[in-house]
């Protein structure tokens, strides 16, 4: 008998025994197949643990095509769904554009994770806020509340926190609008 080893992607080992000395041809495929099959469910866990910690954030992903359920999002190891309920009305999504998307849910399916991303959902100004102002990011400016009409318009209500001399509103709207025109880039246009 021989010990076999196969190491998945993040180091997880999978040992299995197999007796080698009357093993035919049907059987080493048989084994073949085992391994093989155990080593795409470690794949899969590791993506499904991956993309499990990221619910709640953005990511930036690529269309790759519309599906029934929605379009089909490229996010680097896996693709997720952006449905028709959480795509903005005015957006059009062209083959292989990059945009910025929220992880609102993150599932186990047999077939693998699905993850379900949205365009409307007003953490995604957060999350936009937070990476284009660094005193968000820092704790100095807070986002108190933020009222969004996808596609429209959104308001965000700010306000300066611990540090004196602070312009929550200036910090936000960058020199010449800078910082903000960036955001309402990302959202194509909604003020």
């Amino acid at each position: 008998a021989r010990k076999l080893k196969a190491t998945a992607e993040l180091g997880e080992t999978v040992e299995s025994e197999i007796p080698f000395h009357n093993a035919g041809r049907i059987a080493a495929q048989t084994a073949k197949q085992v391994v093989m099959q155990r080593l795409r469910e470690a794949e899969r866990d590791l993506v499904h643990a991956e993309y499990a910690q990221k619910q709640g954030e953005m990511l930036s992903g690529v269309v790759v095509r519309p599906d029934p359920r929605g379009i089909v999002m490229d996010l680097g190891r896996i693709e997720g769904i952006l449905p028709p309920t959480e795509q903005v009305p005015s957006e059009r999504y062209r083959n292989g554009e990059r945009v910025k998307l929220f992880v609102l849910e993150v599932s186990k399916t047999p077939k693998g994770s699905q993850i379900i991303l949205s365009r409307t959902h007003k953490n995604l100004i957060r999350r936009l806020f937070e990476l284009e102002v660094p005193e968000i990011a820092q704790g100095k400016v807070e986002i108190k509340a933020i009222a969004r009409e996808p596609g429209l318009r959104t308001k965000v209500a700010v306000a300066a926190t611990r540090q004196q001399g602070i312009d929550p509103v200036g910090s936000c709207v960058g020199q010449r609008g800078l910082r903000i025109q960036n955001i309402v880039n990302e959202l194509r246009g909604e003020k």
